[in-house]
């Protein structure tokens, strides 16, 4: 809750004018992102604001979308010159914004889902990671699937790679502040060049798409694994027509993959330019193509496809 004193004491911590620090919280109010009190003249966050708004683990906490927003914003001179010319933007030419934002909007879907739904649903996996696997998981960014996954199976050594050092570098101290130091480590490669072989468990979260070559990435995990290893792929789910696509979800999605996924593609090698919301019938292609034979829907939620592929 706060009044005119909650107010005042807010404002004086943050540095900030009470008087801009009133306007934007009317403004916040106006918006439904806030509730006011008009008899006690206080403003507060009922139940489902504060779940959406203030819980960093709620599987619908929302500010991180925001802020990603926010970065499509700032970089809208690449982006419309990206549009007119064909080429693309890569993922380390955007502003920082984003590689913040992308963990704080996906962290709470995997926090959700990773240990209880997802890894449960892999025929033999989880059994493993608890005895102890080889895990690598690609397109790492800060590393927060990562390191879910090294806390939740201590005998397993999990490695993140992601080809932006910037991101690899945050990972590694998101490591160290969670005590995993000698548990977990984080390294910079592609997706098409990470080292190492038979791995247990690859897994790709909401990455694939952004690729520019998708089937030679696939080509790279079916290579690296174990001969009875896992590729786990979770995708932004969407079906496998565009009018399948039009609703809510894909709202969001097609504009994000407008504004970061294709053009992140397209400033790589080939440009597939895949787009978030490829469908579950085109990513198997790209997956069959990298040599998989099995591929299976193992788990969805309202916002992700969760593939299983073997050899």
């Amino acid at each position: 809750m706060v009044d005119q004193k909650a107010a005042a004491e807010l404002a004086r911590r943050t540095s900030c004018d009470e008087r801009y620090l009133r306007e934007w919280l009317n403004a916040m109010a106006a918006g439904g992102y806030v509730s006011y009190d008009s008899e006690r003249d206080a403003y507060y966050l009922d139940d489902e604001q504060a779940f959406a708004l203030a819980d960093e683990n709620s599987p619908v906490y929302v500010p991180g979308a925001f802020q990603v927003i926010s970065s499509v914003m700032k970089d809208e001179e690449k982006i419309t010159s990206a549009f007119r010319t064909g080429k693309g933007v890569g993922w380390h030419e955007h502003h920082p914004d984003l590689f913040v934002g992308t963990e704080r909007f996906f962290r709470p879907n995997y926090v959700s889902n990773l240990l209880t739904n997802w890894i449960p649903a892999l025929n033999g996996v989880e059994g493993r990671l608890k005895s102890g696997a080889r895990v690598a998981d690609i397109g790492c960014g800060h590393g927060a699937s990562t390191i879910l996954m090294a806390q939740a199976y201590p005998k397993s050594e999990v490695v993140g790679f992601d080809y932006h050092p910037a991101s690899v570098e945050v990972a590694r101290q998101r490591a160290r502040n969670a005590g995993l130091d000698g548990r977990v480590r984080f390294e910079v490669a592609p997706a098409k060049a990470y080292p190492g072989k038979n791995y247990d468990l690859v897994t790709f979260f909401d990455c694939l798409h952004d690729m520019g070559d998708p089937a030679g990435a696939a080509k790279h995990v079916y290579e690296s694994l174990s001969d009875d290893g896992a590729w786990m792929l979770v995708e932004p789910m969407a079906g496998d027509s565009v009018e399948a696509n039009l609703n809510p979800v894909g709202r969001v999605f097609y504009c994000a993959s407008t504004m970061i996924c294709t053009p992140a593609s397209k400033a790589q090698e080939i440009g597939t330019a895949l787009g978030a919301q490829a469908g579950e019938k085109r990513l198997r292609e790209v997956v069959q193509a990298g040599g998989f034979k099995k591929v299976r829907r193992a788990a969805e939620t309202p916002f992700n496809l969760v593939l299983e592929a073997r050899r």
